[in-house]
């Protein structure tokens, strides 16, 4: 410790072997020791005492769309950045669709990362894209650091990224497998999709009916079976079906290379709460029914879902109508995933510890990022000061996203983060934010 510059103490710091009393040493933006809470602390390093505020390793979402360049007027980097950090998140990893070019190509790749450089107040990566007529820069796109494919089963709303058929997502998934990457897949099949009842309108009934669980299920089949085929690694994205679970477990158990997320709207917010009309609710798969939400739980506990993600998808508050049908699709939630998570956990009798192995450890774990994620000797300094028992409103006025429609609107929410931290530099504390100090990543070869 007597190279230490900063020593974070708190009577409560979580760490891979649990919740203690202990005091973090800091040098070079790395952690080099847990030690005894009243470790001497040594001459010139500074003391940052947060007395019963529980540290946590700074949260890691693999599934943000910041929508940067090309509709900033939706989203980000300066604003979403902002936004993670006043939630406890250090690190995110950014969607290749949305913005204009999609991340499908190593020269829009090169685009996004010149945007993002100098306005990201966390840690940024990327995922490529899988399109029907890319496989040929899936390898070249891998090599340039990206952690990941996204592919989308169904048409994903936007005309510059469509959608893999099962021939496609096979040739897709064969290239990426043969180099040891990861495939990551919005999973809902079109026929299923097609079938369904399309009324459109304010009801929010309606909106579910129109995206079956049976969507869900059937395309997370066929991507296990893809998978199983050709010993590829997937992820399945934001899972919200509960009837597609024993699906995975089945996988899981086969030795099946899958893991699966989902997202703090399917754990916090239920289909029987929406009021017709109310779009800013509108995702893709849909928030479902309550008895559907506890079997996530359930599924979250026992290992079936391995991790808790955003999958902030925001856009112009003109674009979210009343009606469901024309509605953009999508849930902005970086600043309140934490807290929204944590007041549903602690009520189901889950821990801290249980949260950030969600959003912190196994996110971390899926993008081989293994300076993240925990708080022991060698990983990055980045932690979130977090005053668990401590609750406030949501008020839209006051979350740093571009645009300020939020789901969680009134909503009264535990978890209040004091300040957060990246490689041991205090980047927020009491909403007041310093300069960008984000690095962009790039997958670990």
């Amino acid at each position: 410790m007597s190279d230490a510059e900063l020593v974070l103490r708190s009577t409560r710091v979580i760490t891979p072997e649990g919740t203690r009393a202990a005091s973090v040493a800091v040098a070079a933006g790395k952690i080099t020791a847990v030690l005894p809470y009243d470790a001497e602390v040594p001459a010139g390093a500074r003391l940052e005492d947060v007395g019963d505020h529980v540290v946590l390793p700074g949260l890691v979402d693999t599934h943000v769309h910041v929508n940067d360049p090309g509709r900033t007027e939706w989203e980000g980097f300066w604003t979403a950045t902002r936004a993670a950090a006043a939630g406890g998140i250090t690190t995110l990893v950014d969607m290749p669709l949305n913005s204009l070019p999609p991340t499908t190509t190593v020269d829009h790749l090169r685009t996004k990362k010149d945007v993002a450089a100098d306005k990201a107040h966390i840690d940024v990566g990327f995922w490529g894209g899988a399109l029907p007529d890319n496989v040929k820069d899936l390898r070249p796109l891998h090599e340039a650091g990206v952690f990941g494919f996204k592919a989308f089963l169904s048409p994903s709303g936007v005309d510059e990224f469509p959608h893999l058929d099962q021939d496609r997502l096979a040739q897709s998934l064969a290239e990426i497998a043969s180099f040891g990457g990861l495939l990551i897949v919005h999973a809902e099949d079109p026929h299923h999709l097609e079938a369904a009842p399309q009324q459109g309108g304010p009801k929010y009934a309606d909106f579910l009916a129109s995206r079956p669980r049976d969507a869900e299920d059937t395309a997370i089949a066929q991507l296990i079976a893809q998978a199983k085929r050709l010993d590829a690694r997937v992820h399945v994205l934001h899972l919200s079906s509960s009837d597609a679970l024993p699906l995975v477990a089945a996988a899981k158990a086969e030795g099946v290379r899958l893991t699966v997320e989902t997202c703090p709207h399917y754990l916090t917010l239920t289909a029987e709460e929406v009021p017709d009309g109310a779009s800013e609710f509108k995702c893709c798969p849909p928030i479902r029914e309550s008895a559907n939400q506890d079997l996530l739980w359930q599924a979250l506990a026992d290992g079936t879902i391995d991790c808790v993600v955003t999958d902030h998808s925001p856009s112009t508050a003109d674009l979210k109508t009343d009606d469901f049908a024309t509605a953009w699709g999508g849930i902005s939630g970086l600043q309140l995933s934490l807290a929204a998570v944590w007041t549903e956990a602690r009520k189901r009798g889950h821990g801290l510890e249980d949260v950030v192995r969600w959003m912190s450890t196994r996110t971390s774990e899926l993008v081989g990022l293994d300076q993240k994620g925990a708080i022991e000797a060698g990983r990055d300094a980045d932690f979130a000061v977090l005053a668990p028992d401590e609750t406030f409103t949501v008020d839209p006025a006051e979350l740093q996203h571009r645009n300020r429609v939020t789901a969680y609107a009134g909503k009264t929410l535990y978890g209040v983060v004091k300040s957060t931290w990246l490689r041991g530099e205090r980047i927020v504390a009491d909403g007041e934010f310093t300069d960008p100090k984000g690095r962009l990543l790039t997958r670990t070869p």
